[in-house]
């Protein structure tokens, strides 16, 4: 055993199947409870704090003291009623303009499902915040207010959610009440947006009526819309099924730190710790080191100084190996016949975070997993033209919160698989070596053609 290693509380597997050896286990032993991760994304006003913070309100998940705050901020500014949005935008700047800037992470618990809630503003200028907020993203509610119906934002938006991969959609119509709870308006918002969302690889989207502001539909059902047969949010967010949202098949560990307490206890110990990014581990499992190709067999796995039999992701284990072999951070942990791609020219969809333009032929930085590797800029393939979907062939850079499709070539191979199997070994992000500045985001393709 080792003190060093320690167990999230994530679960995206409450029942799986070892694909390599046939068996059949339950992750519940090791997880203790199943989390949900979300987002609130839409254009300006659509009201994605005041959705967040009725979520809280009315789940009771809001401390006193914060309740106070929030009442003697709106009661400061005049406001007839709790501004429910204080409970999410915490920058000055955001409760002076009534928008949110930056992402506002929450946390709240039902006794069915833990939540973590990402609040992402919706100015197309903080369109990098919001790829922030999505990117490690379950599930992601997409607002629409009901007077206005879909716009450039919100398609804007859901087209970065397909591309992020994220696996299940809500389609929150808010602001109901202003529209006198019209279903002709509801079900001319969901025609509009089921035809815009049939361009994307988007498999599970629900739609619900609701009014922040008065908490229809939000925790409890609304009695002004009795025509909607659908559940309320928080139902649908305890209930969604998120079980097989991750890749079972493939196992795949990076190692992020070789873990040699030297202590008399464990004075021979030596094992490598991480995160499991995908697939299932059980002890006995034949596997390889790469870059070495070095095989050896699990000899133990460590979840919180105690030994268990299976490691599954979004665990962070210690794995011990039978025998010594040259295994150091950045390395790969996988199974012998089941190896990710390795390559040194790859294509991948960029989003540009960073104030200057993407530069064809300068040198960045890519962080992927635990390893770190030194790049060139090749080519850019295109760039999207998000309000139309087109690609604009002829473009030259990407300037910030543009998306592209950018060829690399690395100073190394990289273990990787495309972003569309596996979203932790299918990503790295792009550091400027002068400023040591996070520049863009890369979902992998595979590699260059």
């Amino acid at each position: 055993m080792t003190p060093n290693a320690s167990n999230t509380t994530e679960s995206d597997l409450s029942t799986s199947t070892n694909a390599n050896q046939g068996m059949e286990f339950s992750t519940d032993a090791y997880l203790d409870m199943d989390l949900l991760r979300f987002l609130t994304c839409g254009s300006v006003d659509d009201g994605k704090s005041t959705l967040i913070g009725r979520l809280l309100y009315d789940s009771k998940s809001i401390f006193e003291d914060q309740l106070e705050a929030a009442e003697s901020a709106s009661l400061s500014r005049g406001d007839q009623r709790m501004d429910l949005a204080l409970l999410t935008d915490g920058l000055r700047a955001e409760r002076e303009q009534g928008i949110t800037i930056d992402v506002a992470y929450r946390y709240f618990a039902t006794p069915k499902r833990k939540f973590i809630i990402a609040d992402c503003p919706g100015h197309v200028q903080y369109t990098r915040n919001m790829v922030t907020g999505a990117s490690t993203a379950n599930l992601a509610l997409i607002l629409i207010d009901a007077r206005h119906g879909v716009i450039e934002q919100s398609r804007r938006h859901s087209f970065i959610t397909s591309l992020l991969r994220i696996p299940h959609l809500v389609v929150c119509v808010n602001k109901m009440d202003l529209v006198d709870w019209s279903e002709e308006v509801y079900d001319k918002i969901r025609e509009d947006f089921e035809e815009f969302a049939a361009r994307f690889e988007i498999t599970d989207i629900t739609f619900i009526p609701m009014s922040a502001l008065t908490g229809d539909n939000v925790v409890n059902r609304s009695e002004n819309m009795d025509w909607f047969q659908g559940p309320s949010l928080l139902h649908h967010l305890e209930n969604v099924h998120i079980a097989g949202d991750r890749d079972m098949i493939d196992p795949r560990f990076p190692v992020q730190w070789v873990i040699r307490p030297q202590g008399d206890e464990h004075h021979d110990y030596r094992g490598y710790g991480g995160q499991v990014a995908s697939g299932v581990f059980q002890v006995g499992d034949d596997v390889v080191a790469l870059p070495s190709g070095m095989e050896s067999k699990i000899k133990s796995i460590d979840v919180g100084g105690v030994e268990q039999q299976f490691a599954c992701p979004p665990q962070s284990v210690s794995i011990q190996l039978e025998g010594d072999i040259d295994v150091s951070r950045g390395d790969m942990i996988c199974r012998p016949n089941n190896k990710p791609t390795s390559g040194q020219n790859i294509d991948a969809m960029v989003v540009w975070m960073a104030e200057g333009p993407m530069v064809v032929g300068k040198k960045y930085t890519i962080r992927h997993t635990s390893n770190e590797a030194r790049c060139v800029i090749k080519e850019l393939r295109y760039r999207m033209d998000i309000d139309t979907l087109h690609r604009v062939e002829e473009a030259v850079d990407l300037k910030l919160n543009e998306i592209g499709r950018v060829s690399f070539r690395m100073t190394k191979p990289l273990f990787f698989d495309p972003y569309r199997q596996c979203r932790a070994t299918g990503s790295f992000i792009i550091v400027d070596e002068q400023t040591n500045n996070t520049v863009g985001a890369a979902m992998i393709l595979g590699e260059t053609s």
